[in-house]
């Protein structure tokens, strides 16, 4: 049996270092995170939403669908239905590619709407904003560039900072991106891909016409560059006539990634997008996947794919267009006295965003925590241009109050401009 003396000391008798022990060596430094992230900031527009998250504030900053106008019944019966009927399926692991009735539910509605689709051209993704990562993973090498409309989606310009492209902005109108801009910049720039929202764009709730859709297609053929065509708010028109996605176009069809979504027709919080590719970038899409999540959760998709089956979304998005043209309409009848006078804004034929430009000299930055401290908001526009910022640019989501609110909070806009 060892001695008293050689039994190790309790630590809570005494602190004291054993001669023959060694100091401890200082802790080395934290390792770093990755540099790419020092390029890619915050989004402005979450940072708003949480400053104006009180219940008195009437927000038109988050680009957010209506709540009210969910679909919970229906989406409820269909997780019913397949917790009931395929409950061993539904809660299993899946194929990357996605749930094949829902792929099949998906291809009907796309080549409805003119894009002629099969199930097996599409990849189901977690949302679309997953897509779009898929592809600038696919499609991106560290200092390609990549073109964008200005202004621009924020999260399109997050994605690209973490692929450490080179964003290069291209000219923009009230119709959309010019044409004649992108061919002179794409001449010079020999970008890898085109990022373009063409249909009640974000932020802006311009519509890129028929002819331009077609310019920006056969400047893609000339130049050689990929498109990628997101189009989350397609489905929500109110006025005008439908036009075809640039992926329909025969001069861009093999250079095209068309993305979709079910968050603004159906909630957001199934998290379910889809991405419509030429063959071999939807494999190396697939792959991609495979690495960031396997596949898109099972019982989601499943659920979406029954919904489809057993409800009428078409009825329902008709539905909540009355409602959001409603909501429109008002924010347009308030904005001349909400607003300075010179101010100008645009008249979207669909989708979620109004976009304004105050007088010059306005800041609209500077003016929101003014309009904050009068229990209204929005988002000021600089953030959206990765070209030159205009500081008296703002948009306005007008689909989460319904009218007599956005009449309301158009009053107390009027209050920070006075």
């Amino acid at each position: 049996m060892p001695s008293a003396a050689a039994l190790p000391e309790p630590a809570h008798r005494s602190s004291r270092r054993s001669p023959d022990r060694p100091a401890p060596r200082p802790s080395a430094p934290t390792p770093p995170v990755a540099s790419r992230l020092g390029n890619v900031a915050s989004s402005p527009v979450r940072e708003i939403l949480a400053l104006t998250a009180r219940p008195e504030v009437i927000s038109f900053a988050g680009g957010l669908p209506a709540p009210e106008l969910f679909d919970v019944e229906g989406i409820a019966a269909a997780y019913r239905a397949v917790l009931r009927d395929v409950p061993e399926s539904a809660l299993q692991y899946s194929t990357t590619e996605g749930d094949p009735a829902l792929r099949e539910a998906v291809a009907a509605r796309l080549t409805a709407r003119g894009t002629a689709t099969g199930a097996d051209d599409l990849l189901v993704t977690t949302g679309s904003q997953q897509a779009l990562t898929l592809l600038a993973t696919a499609l991106l090498e560290p200092g390609d560039v990549v073109l964008v409309e200005d202004p621009c989606y924020l999260a399109a310009l997050q994605t690209f900072g973490f692929a450490g492209a080179r964003v290069v902005p291209v000219p923009t109108d009230d119709d959309g991106i010019l044409p004649d801009a992108l061919d002179e910049i794409a001449a010079r720039e020999r970008p890898t891909l085109l990022y373009v929202v063409p249909t009640f764009q974000n932020p802006t709730g311009r519509t890129l016409p028929a002819a331009r859709r077609a310019a920006v297609a056969e400047a893609a053929a000339r130049h050689g560059f990929w498109i990628a065509e997101d189009d989350p708010y397609g489905e929500l028109r109110f006025e005008g006539e439908d036009v075809l996605p640039i992926a329909a176009l025969p001069a861009a069809a093999d250079r095209t990634a068309l993305l979709g979504s079910f968050s603004k027709v159906m909630a957001p919080g199934l998290r379910l997008g889809h991405l419509r590719a030429p063959a071999a970038l939807r494999r190396a899409c697939v792959v991609a996947k495979q690495a960031a999540d396997l596949h898109t959760s099972t019982v989601d998709q499943a659920a979406a794919a029954r919904y489809l089956r057993d409800s009428d979304l078409d009825a329902h998005v008709a539905g909540v267009r009355a409602a959001y043209r409603a909501r429109r309409d008002a924010m347009l009848d308030g904005l001349p006295a909400a607003l300075p006078e010179g101010s100008r804004w645009n008249r979207p034929e669909g989708g979620m965003f109004v976009w304004a430009t105050l007088p010059a000299g306005f800041d609209a930055g500077a003016l929101l925590a003014t309009a904050v401290g009068h229990d209204v908001a929005y988002v000021p526009g600089a953030p959206f241009f990765s070209g030159t910022p205009d500081p008296a640019a703002l948009r306005l989501s007008f689909t989460t109050h319904a009218p007599d609110e956005i009449a309301e909070g158009l009053r107390r806009l009027a209050k920070t401009f006075a």
